[in-house]
């Protein structure tokens, strides 16, 4: 992804979760991902899919049961 790409990623988790703490970052070596940020803390990899044309994109978030609060 380039820097055009990842800053309107990024523009778009600021505006859809009104926060502007959220970074979209490039991964090293890799150009179809790219690295969420809420701060400093990872949270997640956004995959760019351009197959049949259509362009998307998938956002994978792993939630750790021990970062869940407990009732």
């Amino acid at each position: 992804m380039d820097a055009t790409e990842l800053a309107r990623l990024q523009d778009y988790f600021r505006v859809k979760f009104g926060l502007q703490s959220f970074s979209v970052r490039g991964r090293p070596k890799k150009d179809d991902s790219a690295e969420v940020y809420h701060g400093d803390e990872f949270i997640g990899v956004i995959f760019r899919d351009d197959e049949d044309g259509d362009l998307c994109y998938q956002f994978q978030m792993a939630i750790l049961d021990e970062d869940l609060p407990t009732h």
